[in-house]
């Protein structure tokens, strides 16, 4: 018998290893091949990969807030979680979280619109003014009003492609032109004795033992549309491609003037929509109404994990960021918390809110 080559003997001491089926002894991985775990081990191992997707998801930090706040107030007192109520909260939110909507699309550009308030304001002085003292057919005269803000959103595009304008500069002029021109037009009157159709919005109908408001389906269904525009179209696409990175997004082949004016006059004709949802559940057009709702529409898409940097976030968070500012609200009215403290504790997570979006964007940087 041939002398076996060394480099093949066993040492002397070491046993030689079994090769029957039975061992013990896993073979090693072929070079590249990426190691699976088997069993329970791969179970254990895939948990924490999915919980850290999961966490990683946009929405995922506005709906744990959310849940957290009616925890609290559920446990704060007994009417809060009743269907009347959450029906209420939605109600109350429904135009500023419209406005949201709008605030959105700008926002994911890099930009911002101070004036979106005042605008939705102007609009529901227009229509109800012109159905009530122009005698217009009312369907008529709410299209118009929602024009008109579309054309406030239309020069503030305008003002901020083509002039070259800062959008904060641009829009807060324009808050100021719409806020004057409520007040002119309206000569600081109420407008009362609408026809039905412009408070149809804010008609009920039965959801269980709960009336729920048309306008809050309206709201939700303009979610659902953005959401889908957003995630799902090459102009979607666009919006956070411009917003994350406008000067790349243009070398690329998007034209990036005619996106930003389309992004600004499609929010203000959304702004015209929110008009009509607050006509509807007032049931007058108010020269006052909107002061505040500006700031609110710009907490709500802050909450919502929208970063105000631009390119990131969903726009489904903001649902629940909207949501949010109606919880707290509605919580500590329920509490007998002065209206005071509710704008207070608004403030100061708006601030939470900007200062984690700008720890997370210096840790990805």
């Amino acid at each position: 018998m041939p002398d076996t080559p060394a480099s093949d003997t066993p040492a002397p001491d070491s046993p030689a290893p079994e090769t029957g089926t039975d061992s013990s002894v896993p073979d090693a991985p072929a070079a590249g091949a990426r190691v699976t775990g088997t069993g329970g081990e791969g179970l254990v191992r895939a948990v924490p990969a999915g919980l850290a997707r999961f966490a990683a998801l946009p929405t995922v930090g506005p709906l744990a807030a959310l849940l957290l706040a009616c925890l609290f107030f559920s446990l704060r007192t007994d009417r809060f979680l009743t269907g009347g109520n959450l029906s209420l909260v939605v109600q109350q939110v429904m135009e500023v979280g419209t406005l949201a909507i709008g605030q959105t699309a700008v926002i994911l550009t890099a930009g911002i619109d101070l004036s979106n308030g005042a605008v939705m304001a102007f609009g529901t002085i227009v229509m109800t003014r012109l159905a009530v003292s122009g005698g217009m057919p009312p369907l008529l005269a709410i299209l118009i009003g929602i024009a008109v803000c579309a054309a406030f959103g239309a020069l503030n595009g305008t003002l901020v492609t083509m002039a070259r304008l800062p959008a904060f500069i641009v829009t807060l002029g324009t808050l100021n032109i719409a806020f004057a021109l409520t007040h002119i037009y309206s000569h600081d009157q109420t407008v009362t004795g609408l026809p039905k159709m412009m408070t149809a919005l804010g008609q009920t109908f039965p959801f269980g033992n709960t009336d729920v408001t048309y306008g809050s389906v309206v709201m939700l269904a303009m979610f659902i549309v953005g959401w889908y525009i957003l995630r799902h179209t090459a102009a979607g696409r666009h919006v956070y491609a411009v917003g994350d990175n406008g000067e790349a997004a243009r070398l690329t082949g998007i034209n990036t003037r005619r996106l930003l004016i389309t992004v600004y006059t499609v929010a203000g004709a959304v702004y015209g929509v929110a008009g009509l949802l607050l006509v509807g559940r007032t049931g007058v057009g108010d020269p006052q109404a909107g002061v505040t709702d500006n700031l609110d529409s710009i907490t709500a898409v802050v909450l919502g994990g929208i970063s105000l940097f631009g390119g990131r976030g969903s726009i489904i968070g903001v649902l629940f960021g909207a949501l949010i500012v109606g919880v707290i609200r509605n919580g500590l009215q329920l509490m007998g918390v002065a209206s005071i403290y509710q704008v207070l504790i608004t403030g100061i997570l708006v601030i939470l809110a900007v200062g984690v979006d700008q720890l997370a964007r210096r840790r990805r940087a």
